[in-house]
């Protein structure tokens, strides 16, 4: 789960993290009041957005009056963004963040993220932050500094050195940094996180640092022990079928492809989209139904996976150990009569009571198409797309 730039900030203030804070305007006149409120003589205006690269996008605008901060926040207000990694749909835009503009004199990269990897908590930072971060940690690798935390000691006084000298800081400096990165440490494990990136994290003209962005992002698998980070969550700002899913106990991931899929286990559905890709299809979601899968949860997921327009077949693969395959069946049955769906339905039952289930998709009198192995369900959702 995503959390806008001023939600992590308000975490960092919590967590004693330098930060620039302002206020949340979602209209013109709220944008105004806001900028009279800071005061000073520049404000910067940013879309509250779940995306990096909002300032190459237009989505952070600097104002040298108040009228400017105003016509800044109307123009963003109620548009689409579309960033490098929102992709062509971008994201809307409902709120805007008004903060005072900052003097700035360097710019660092600085995250905290679990490194799959090495299966630790790692530290990345870099002393050429800002918006071409992504053209730096390709074109020049070595300005990229990385640690990573053995949990049994924790973060390192030596690690922290390291860090340091990577990106030039004096002592003074060196001493904020550390207090940053202990602080960012801690909220990093206590509220279950997975990303936490400052960029930039900006050395100021008196010499002083201080978070100038910030980006959260909670491990969802832990939002059950996190209740008030959850009460955080913009639904607008989540592909809406996914969050639809959600809602239901699914696991939905769209992806760009044309043979939805239905399957119950992650492994099982994985091994399902890797088959479709095999056989020359491209899968349009990873679906998971789950163990437990009833009749009426796959009749949900049939109308979750037809409200995506590009779908011009559907792959069910059922392998019934805790769940029946009779009760699937009846649930696709009663699914395509409910929705009344004309899109080819290839389906592959095994497991418990499967020649019952399979005896109900035959006798239904619908136009589904059986299959007799995974292979067999691949191959025939694949057909029938290229017919």
């Amino acid at each position: 789960m995503n959390l806008h730039e001023f939600q992590s900030k308000q975490l960092f203030l919590e967590y004693d993290i330098p930060s620039s804070l302002g206020y949340t305007a979602k209209s013109a006149d709220e944008a105004r009041s806001a900028a009279e409120k800071i005061g000073g003589e520049i404000w910067v205006i940013k879309a509250q957005i779940h995306s990096g690269g909002r300032g190459k996008a237009g989505g952070v605008m600097m104002a040298k009056t108040v009228a400017e901060v105003e016509k800044y926040a109307q123009e963003m207000l109620g548009s689409v963004l579309v960033t490098n990694q929102t992709g062509p749909e971008g994201l809307p835009v409902n709120m805007v963040y008004i903060e005072p503009g900052s003097e700035i004199d360097r710019e660092i990269y600085l995250s905290i993220l679990l490194d799959r990897e090495k299966e630790m908590v790692s530290f990345v930072v870099s002393p050429s932050g800002g918006m071409n971060i992504e053209e730096v940690a390709e074109n020049e690798p070595e300005k990229i500094f990385k640690i990573s935390i053995n949990p049994a000691t924790g973060l390192m006084l030596y690690q922290i050195r390291q860090l340091c000298s990577g990106i030039d800081l004096n002592k003074e400096q060196c001493k904020q940094f550390s207090h940053i990165l202990k602080r960012m440490y801690a909220l990093f494990l206590e509220k279950d996180a997975s990303l936490i990136e400052v960029n930039p994290l900006i050395v100021k003209k008196d010499g002083d640092l201080m978070a100038l962005d910030a980006k959260i992002n909670i491990e969802s698998n832990a939002l059950f022990r996190q209740k008030d980070l959850v009460n955080l969550r913009d639904p607008s700002q989540e592909d809406k079928t996914e969050h639809e899913a959600a809602q239901n106990d699914l696991n939905y991931v769209s992806l760009d492809g044309d043979i939805a899929c239905m399957v119950n286990g992650a492994g099982l559905a994985m091994a399902t989209m890797d088959l479709i890709k095999l056989h020359g299809g491209k899968p349009a979601n990873f679906l998971d139904v789950g163990g437990g899968a009833t009749s009426e949860r796959v009749a949900f997921a049939f109308k979750l996976i037809l409200s995506n327009k590009n779908v011009q077949a559907i792959l069910v693969n059922i392998f019934g150990g805790i769940v029946r395959c009779d009760l699937i069946a009846q649930g696709i049955i009663d699914a395509v009569k409910e929705t009344g769906v004309s899109t080819p339905v290839v389906v592959r039952l095994e497991g418990t009571n499967v020649e019952k289930g399979r005896s109900l998709l035959k006798e239904s009198g619908l136009k589904i198409i059986s299959a007799s192995s995974l292979t067999d369900a691949a191959k025939k959702a694949v057909t029938v797309v290229n017919q």
